[in-house]
């Protein structure tokens, strides 16, 4: 059977005022009124539709095709040889991640300017070469480490950039952290595991306020790296582990100390999350799955 390309995408910014107001005149007027234009949103719309062009015409014509948008992503069947085109912002990588197994990823960046490239690299001229090379296997292909979630009920959760676990307001999380042969409690306001994808963003952001001298993993890294955000010095609350390294065969174990609230979700994306009640604990670390990113 012939390959299946899948074309990832989301809903552009113009799309979403068109959603929301109607027409365009409406749309240019509503932002009329706040002193903005829709000129930067028409540009960023036609560099997306632009690249998904490229990408259209780029599938062989004998090769079988699917597009689905980000917010489908959890509704859609991938089937183990299809080639994913993830065509947007680099976080669309890290959305789609979670729902494949073993499938080569193809990232195409319409917009260098505005995108730093990280997970979608490529130039959307270059898509057909590189589609019909990730099919061929003549391409380079990086296996990135992805950080795994599994509750003591067995349910998993996998992400690519971090996990975070704490409350789902973000207000104050308690919770038992067990780590290098130690259980401490501590309340914060949370904590995220990363891996060494997710060290370009979230954790990264995180490294420098802790003014850390852990070393970042890389992405291939099978080391995760967590940190705890605002750990509270109170009665009984431990506020010296507050970052590490997990190697790759080990983990770090939490155990929920919140009575309502308690979550863990992955890559920012709180409507796909495990609830983390009083009592129950979960196990973070190394993926037993990998993106396939084509580089």
């Amino acid at each position: 059977m012939e390959p299946r390309a899948v074309i990832v995408h989301r809903a552009t910014e113009m799309q979403g005022l068109l959603l929301d107001h109607g027409t365009k005149g409406k749309a240019a007027f509503f932002l009329k009124t706040r002193g903005r234009d829709l000129e930067g949103v028409e540009h960023r719309h036609a560099l997306q539709q632009r690249a998904l062009g490229f990408v259209m015409k780029g599938v062989p014509s004998r090769w079988r095709r699917a597009s689905v948008e980000r917010s489908d992503l959890d509704r859609f069947l991938f089937e183990p040889g299809d080639i994913v085109v993830a065509v947007g912002q680099d976080g669309l990588v890290a959305n789609t991640s979670k729902y494949l197994d073993g499938q080569a990823v193809v990232g195409i960046n319409p917009d260098p300017a505005t995108i730093a490239g990280v997970l979608v690299p490529h130039d959307p001229v270059l898509a057909p070469d590189v589609i019909r090379s990730a099919a061929e296997a003549s391409v380079s292909v990086q296996e990135r480490t992805m950080v795994q979630a599994s509750t003591d009920e067995g349910v998993t959760l996998v992400a690519l950039n971090e996990l975070f676990i704490g409350h789902r307001t973000h207000q104050s999380a308690r919770y038992e952290l067990a780590f290098g042969g130690e259980s401490v409690f501590q309340s914060s306001s949370g904590l995220i595991v990363a891996t060494g994808t997710g060290c370009t963003g979230w954790a990264a952001s995180i490294h420098r306020c802790h003014r850390s001298g852990l070393p970042m993993p890389t992405p291939t890294d099978g080391k995760l790296i967590f940190f705890v955000r605002e750990a509270w010095p109170g009665p009984g609350c431990d506020v010296r582990t507050t970052e590490g390294l997990v190697p790759a065969a080990k983990t770090l174990r939490i155990t929920s100390r919140m009575s309502e609230g308690g979550v863990v979700f992955g890559d920012g994306i709180e409507g796909d999350s495990l609830p983390l009640r009083w009592g129950q604990s979960i196990e973070v670390g190394r993926a037993a799955k990998a993106l396939r990113l084509v580089a």
